[in-house]
């Protein structure tokens, strides 16, 4: 198959109905031999429920277009991608207490269940029926086990953080957890699948913490934009805050000190206070932290950019990997300066 088009979201157009053929193949064999079918019926709900905002389903197979110039055999691999981030995604949001008991379309507990067979039992099916040699199912499935073992420590990482302590490194090895080993785990996968040398595999397993670090950072700036919130209702610890609290000078009384003191405090109230979620926001959009922000966003972009540059492939389908790219590197926040004092 080839494709010529010219961003991500052009190519998920082509392949969307690869993609969804390969889920509902998979989401098929959950019917027993006897039976209503319940567990087919949860995990089709969970998908409808739990809805992908953008089409990074594709990524795999980019992957497998630069290293081999068709993006077609690595569809089985994102639908794997759906799948293992439907399941995550719903149970990232019932750790947050989030969207989890409202939905007309499948309850609490079915959608627990449903994510359990989404992000385990299906990969793994869907691994196992590839027509690859054994060897390749092996290291495929290893892959699946790692992408939920590195995601998990990730994800715990970051429900247990403390902003008093947190730094803009430590942030940033927890979203290479929690953001990163997915993306690892299925851009390594779809290498794999390419016949990639271990060499390339490595590399592109290192594109994928990298471009998770990025696409987490994108998620950050979304949650601001959109009004929700949801990481100052959850006392997350983002890199943005991080970006706040940074540079505290030693003594405890210098007003930049205070500052940090401030935020902290701001950052404990608003779980439960708008006007602290206000002023917070406020804080976090100030134009020298948006500056400290946008410089780091950048470098990840960068070292993203260098890491294909090394590892070339396919002249039709890298660019489309670049775009993406900077596609998830923009800088979509700006700053909110503080009102003019009143005039006397």
């Amino acid at each position: 198959m080839v494709v010529n088009c010219i961003t991500y979201v052009d190519l998920h157009r082509h392949v969307a109905p690869d993609i969804q053929a390969e889920l509902e193949a998979a989401v098929s064999t959950l019917t027993p031999a006897s039976g209503a079918g319940a567990a087919r019926s949860a995990v089709s709900r969970l998908l409808r429920h739990q809805k992908m905002r953008h089409p990074l389903s594709v990524l795999p197979m980019m992957v497998h277009a630069i290293e081999t110039g068709q993006p077609g055999p690595a569809a089985p691999l994102a639908a794997v991608h759906v799948l293992w981030w439907t399941s995550a995604c719903y149970l990232d949001d019932l750790a947050d207490g989030h969207g989890t008991t409202s939905s007309d379309i499948i309850g609490r507990d079915e959608a627990l269940l449903a994510s359990t067979l989404s992000g385990t039992v299906l990969p793994v099916r869907i691994v196992r029926s590839l027509p690859v040699p054994a060897a390749l199912q092996v290291a495929l499935t290893a892959e699946i086990a790692t992408g939920w073992a590195v995601g998990a420590e990730g994800q715990l990482t970051d429900i247990d953080a403390d902003a008093e302590c947190a730094t803009r490194n430590s942030v940033i090895e927890t979203y290479r957890g929690k953001s990163g080993g997915p993306y690892s785990m299925i851009t390594a996968m779809a290498a794999l699948l390419a016949g990639a040398s271990d060499e390339r595999v490595e590399l592109w397993r290192e594109f994928g913490y990298i471009f998770g670090i990025l696409w987490q950072l994108f998620n950050d700036q979304e949650d601001i934009l959109s009004g929700r919130n949801e990481d100052l209702l959850n006392g997350t610890v983002t890199y943005l805050l991080t970006c706040a609290l940074d540079d505290a000078p030693d003594a405890p009384d210098a007003p930049a000190a205070r500052a940090r003191e401030d935020v902290l405090g701001l950052c404990a109230a608003a779980r439960r206070c708008p006007q602290a979620r206000e002023e917070l926001s406020g804080r976090l959009l100030a134009p020298d932290v948006l500056a400290r922000f946008a410089a780091d966003l950048d470098a990840f972009r960068v070292e993203a950019h260098r890491l294909l540059t090394v590892l070339g492939g396919d002249e039709r389908h890298v660019p489309v990997m670049r775009h993406l790219v900077d596609h998830s590197a923009r800088m979509l926040l700006r700053a909110r300066l503080a009102p003019a004092p009143a005039a006397v």
